[in-house]
């Protein structure tokens, strides 16, 4: 066995294609799209290189991929919080811990190297990349942009000295067809005291022109949340294109004000688990056509992103988010949503899901480890 540094495109291919191949008879694993993946971890592709320094290692054992792993200094998230820390992530491996182990010691030994005096992970470059070890839920369908792994992965980072750094929990939550009446009600009453409305759009495009505000005030919302750096204008414009084509208006609440500002917005979709295990993360030929099918035709529906701008929050504007979706929700006869992660220390948040049946189904964990 030995770990090999990747240097190429051809390369980095193989360290990508390694999940695909690990994963390929896991019926819980919701594969990610084959190239957004290749292009996170490209220095010409990605504008979080900008600011991160980034390694990947693959490792090989009789010829073939047995792990991987990536390193990331995040510069700017160094100057904010005033630390000297790395992060892990795209860390993948068989079930051998003299594997998963050499894996984890050649970052480690990197990070020092860069001066460095912890280590923490499974993280991305931002909050829009998957984050956290699953260690509850390895039963359950995962989400796309959410990272999935198996029931060893846990044990192996702990058996090499990392401890619990934060949690993330998820839950499923059932809706009945019907409108909640109490969320309804203050809904009314927030929107009527605070001079605000509701967005009203038909097409995607009518949304572009709110793109830059709205990640403009995740930014703001989310700067003083576990592991966040503020995305950049590139970061910012890459996002957009990326993903707002796919978006369906309906789907995305947004609130304005009395001047038009945005007050606050929710991103929310047609669940794309099941379109992307059939389409294997691949979106051509033939594979984007699941999606479309997905988008039309489901009965479940995934939470992305939500934020309220800051002078704004505690006022109730949830609630406005919460209805709009609701009526969304009842209108496209959706049974089940995922909430996808949300700290477990973030109370506020989960307080809004006691209008709901809901059960709290999956737990994922970022591991922290002090370089001495």
């Amino acid at each position: 066995m030995h770990i090999q540094e990747i240097t190429t495109v051809h390369e980095l291919k193989r360290f990508v294609s390694f999940q695909y191949a690990l994963y390929r008879d896991n019926h819980y694993w919701v594969p990610p799209p084959y190239t957004d993946e290749v292009n996170s971890l490209r220095k010409d592709k990605n504008p979080a290189f900008d600011f991160c320094d980034v390694k990947c290692w693959m490792a090989e054992k009789d010829g073939k991929i047995v792990g991987r792993i990536a390193g990331i200094i995040n510069k700017r998230y160094n100057e904010k919080w005033n630390v000297k820390t790395a992060r892990f992530g795209w860390f993948d491996f068989i079930d051998d811990a003299e594997i998963s182990s050499a894996l984890l010691n050649t970052v480690e030994q990197w990070a020092k190297a860069n001066g460095m005096t912890s280590l923490h992970g499974p993280l991305g470059f931002s909050d829009m990349d998957g984050e956290g070890a699953l260690v509850e839920g390895f039963e359950e369908v995962s989400t796309l942009g959410s990272l999935y792994n198996y029931p060893y992965y846990p044990q192996h980072i702990e058996q090499a000295g990392y401890v619990k750094d934060a949690d993330w929990i998820e839950y499923e939550v059932t809706m009945h067809g019907v409108l909640n009446e109490e969320i309804q009600r203050i809904a009314e009453i927030v929107l009527k005291r605070n001079n605000l409305r509701v967005l009203r759009v038909k097409k995607a495009k009518e949304i572009l022109p709110y793109g830059k505000e709205i990640f403009q005030l995740l930014n703001s919302a989310y700067k003083d949340l576990y592991g966040f750096v503020e995305l950049s204008d590139k970061q910012i414009d890459l996002y957009i294109k990326q993903y707002f084509g796919f978006i369906l208006p309906e789907y995305v609440p947004i609130v304005l004000d009395s001047s038009g500002a945005i007050v606050a917005f929710g991103i929310t979709m047609p669940s794309m688990s099941r379109a992307f295990q059939k389409n294997k993360g691949r979106l051509l030929p033939f594979g984007f056509l699941h999606v479309l099918r997905a988008l039309k035709q489901n009965t479940r529906a995934d939470l992305y992103l939500t934020a309220v701008r800051p002078d704004m929050q505690n006022k109730g504007i949830n609630a406005i988010l919460m209805h709009e979706v609701n009526k969304v929700f009842v209108k496209n006869r959706i049974e089940k949503v995922e909430t996808n992660r949300e700290l477990e220390s973030n109370s506020k948040v989960q307080a809004q899901w006691k209008y709901f049946d809901k059960r709290q189904h999956k737990r994922r964990r970022s591991y922290k480890k002090v370089l001495t």
